[in-house]
């Protein structure tokens, strides 16, 4: 037969035609490939699962790809399901007629005749199971090979097959039904979670066991008999039993993953968290709801020192309790830090050269314009170390320190290293800062401490993987050593050789009012950040850091040490820096003096900076026009005489700050430690203990009595002057010494004088009110 151009062209045109409608139809019916929309798992360092966000219709997925996926796995899915996947187009004849055949025989449906992409196709696009919707599935299918590898298409499967409830996925699977990863599956455990989306209600393990060991076994079959897997595996496979637990959903670290859920859109947010770590410290928490008061909150930040890995995040006591408030992250709730912030000030005193670690600091009352600051436990110290202050946390030489420092230089540099302070709208640094009166982050403060294991650099906590190291400097490698002694209670160089072991360097702090309770902890290898408090801020009595915070830091500590005892990981020391050395130094004067100078009333050793030792710091209104030296005239005999007499000499004489007297035994004070006065020629009547001060209440004071006492109370302290104290009330004798307790029964105006045996006068007037 002569084939006509008219026939050849329409031979040329029907598979161009086919062609066309098939682009046509593949355009104006695209592949719905699958979209996780809200869908996402939280993952911790290590791959384990901590949190998961099902999608719009609750399910859940753990996003993998054949490489992740154990090989067991893939040989028994496509032994079982599909073993011609990669050789043909989407569709196997020749598994379809065999399937028919099977079913015509039976009277039943018993074997189906679907591909591993046809199983996708209806995974992608569900349809009835009639004629229609099987010509649907094949349409999908071809779609499938059309525009996806076989890699992709495998990939499909492996995330979308269903699994049971509301999971999807062998990955997803194999953590909620076996607690591991889908790489490390057994063959017992490849087989049973290849068969199980066939029947996932009617299989699940955890509920039906003999049905879902019934059906491994028949995929073990399978392998043995195609001789994927040999004899002897299949039989050591079949022995092991089907005995799971009930499925867990991920649940760990919930506020973390809430907090990276809001700032991610990827399906998989991989975090540094340590799974077991957190699960561990989750339930120690758990264990302290007894311990804490109704609607109290709890949380704990763990941060490996040495790349800012966020190891352990504990937002609150308990998400699900709303009494506790357990859906506020008091993490990175603004808070008061209390007295948390003193380490920092002692490290900027050290590298500006105000102090060494034993400078003599004054713990007496001082006010400040309206500002009185006192102690967290009543009373005063009077002389006390750099390091004892710190170690006992007492505000009066912290302010001190910050008033000599300057609270807008503090505050600015805290924030330029990384550590950003919160103030009142309007407000500006003022030395209330230093003892809470500002707001704080446990992050932030956490972040602060490092610089204490990091030579000096504060750096932000890392908690994903790909996030940067971020540092800046804010001490020297030399301040930041000597403050993690004092705070480690090593602040003696004397023990400086002896220490067999790290210890745990901390810090405590309570927000006025009792409303928070802080530990902020640095161990050899973790910064530890604790916080307790009401997330409303309502305050509780009783409750401080050492007493509520401070024993669940050290409960953590010890669970990080016998952590890293049982792998065997060293705990480091921390390295001494070059520019760190030891004096003896001298009490009152601060400096090295030589052994048997009459200045030297206390010999201290102290950590030094740069082989520099800085004389005693003195408040700004406590210099008294006099300072620490004084130039006496003596003669031969060593006592005092006027300038001009035979044989006087220039004798210099290092005091104690005047504010310090009462707290001094006599032979310390001024008057006492004066050489005598010569007869023969005495000096110029002069006081020796420089100007009367009046310590107790001021002038102007309008002073109301407590609820529930009718007496007023006041302790009245005479500071400075010279010899004996008389005290007046209206005009009237009151009482002699340096210090009374006067009781006020009435109100009224009151006018209290003071009187010293050098003549010197000081008097204030204040108001008792109802």
């Amino acid at each position: 037969m002569r084939v006509t151009p008219r026939v050849r062209w329409r031979w040329l045109l029907f598979p161009l035609l086919a062609a066309a409608m098939l682009w046509c139809a593949d355009r104006l019916w695209p592949l719905p490939l699958p979209d996780d929309g809200l869908a996402r798992v939280v993952l911790a360092e290590d791959g384990t699962p901590l949190y998961r966000f099902a999608d719009s219709e609750g399910v859940w997925r753990y996003p993998a790809t054949p490489e992740v996926v154990s090989p067991y796995y893939q040989q028994a899915l496509l032994a079982y399901e599909d073993r011609w996947f990669y050789r043909h187009p989407g569709i196997n004849p020749l598994a379809l007629l065999r399937a028919a055949w099977l079913n015509v025989r039976s009277g039943r449906i018993v074997s189906g005749g679907s591909t591993l992409s046809m199983q996708v196709a209806r995974l992608l696009d569900p349809h009835a199971r009639t004629l229609g919707g099987k010509l649907r599935q094949l349409w999908r299918t071809l779609q499938l090979e059309w525009h996806l590898s076989k890699r992709e298409i495998l990939t499909l499967y492996l995330n979308r097959a269903p699994f049971g409830g509301t999971l999807e996925g062998v990955a997803a699977a194999s953590w909620a039904y076996l607690g591991k990863p889908p790489a490390q599956l057994t063959r017992a455990e490849a087989a049973l979670l290849a068969v199980l989306p066939q029947a996932p209600s009617r299989l699940r393990p955890d509920r039906y066991p003999e049905r879902a060991q019934a059906a491994r076994d028949k995929v073990l079959q399978r392998l043995a008999e195609e001789h994927i897997w040999s004899a002897a595996s299949v039989r050591e496979a079949r022995e092991e039993p089907v005995l799971l637990p009930p499925r867990q959903a991920p649940d760990l670290a919930p506020l973390l993953a809430r907090r990276l859920n809001q700032a991610s859109r990827a399906p998989v947010i991989r975090t540094t968290l340590d799974a077991a770590l957190q699960r561990r410290l989750e339930d120690l928490l758990n264990g302290w709801h007894a311990r804490l008061p109704e609607r109290t909150s709890a949380a704990i930040l763990v941060v490996e020192a040495q790349n800012m890995a966020v190891r352990a995040y504990l937002g609150s006591a308990d998400i699900a309790n709303p009494v506790r408030y357990g859906h506020v992250d008091m993490i990175t709730a603004v808070r008061s830090p209390g007295s948390t912030l003193k380490p920092f000030l002692y490290a900027a005193a050290l590298d500006a050269g105000l102090i060494h670690s034993e400078s003599l600091l004054q713990d007496v009352p001082r006010r400040f314009g309206d500002y009185r600051p006192g102690n967290f436990a009543e009373g005063f110290s009077g002389p006390v170390s750099a390091s004892e202050a710190l170690s006992r946390s007492l505000n009066l030489p912290a302010v001190q320190l910050l008033e000599a420092y300057g609270p807008k230089r503090f505050s600015g540099e805290l924030r330029a290293a990384g550590l950003a302070l919160v103030y009142p709208r309007a407000a500006e640094p003022n030395l209330a800062l230093i003892l809470g009166g500002v707001g704080a982050r446990l992050e932030d403060l956490v972040a602060g401490y490092s610089a204490f294991a990091r030579a000096g650099r504060i750096a932000r906590p890392r908690l994903q993987p790909e996030a940067p190291l971020l540092e800046r400097r804010f001490m020297s490698p030399g301040a930041a050593w000597i403050v993690r002694q004092i705070l480690a209670g090593q602040a003696d160089p004397a023990q400086a050789n002896v220490l067999l072991r790290p210890a745990l360097a901390f810090k405590t702090g309570t927000s006025y009012g009792f409303r928070d309770a802080w530990a902020i902890g640095v161990g050899p290898r973790y910064l530890i950040g604790v916080w307790i408090g009401r997330p409303d801020g309502t305050p509780v009595a009783g409750q401080f850091g050492l007493a509520s915070a401070a024993p669940l830091l050290h409960q953590v500590h010890d669970i990080l040490l016998n952590r890293d005892g049982q792998r065997g990981v060293a705990q480091p020391l921390p390295p001494r820096p070059a520019a760190v050395g030891s004096a003896a130094i001298c009490w009152p004067g601060g400096q090295p003096l030589p052994r048997g100078d009459d200045n030297c009333r206390q010999r201290r050793q102290a950590w030094t900076l740069d082989g520099t030792a800085p004389p005693t710091l003195l408040a700004v209104d406590q210099l008294l026009g006099q300072g620490l030296t004084e130039t006496l005239w003596v003669d031969a005999a060593g006592l005092q005489v006027n300038a001009g007499c035979p044989t006087a000499r220039a004798h210099t004489f290092i005091r104690w700050p005047v504010p310090l007297e009462p707290w001094l035994p006599r032979r310390e004070r001024a008057e006492a430690r004066l050489p005598a006065v010569s007869p023969q020629c005495p000096p110029v009547a002069r006081s020796t203990g420089g100007r009367l001060l009046l310590s107790g209440v001021r002038d102007g004071d309008r002073l109301r009595r407590l609820a529930g006492q009718t007496p007023l109370r006041l302790k009245l302290l005479a500071l400075g002057g010279t010899g004996k104290r008389w005290w007046f009330m209206n005009g009237q004798p009151l009482a002699e010494g340096e210090m009374i307790e006067q009781v006020f029964q009435q109100a009224g105006h009151y006018q209290l004088s003071v009187l010293d045996e050098a003549g010197q006068t000081t008097q204030v007037s204040f108001e008792v009110i109802e």
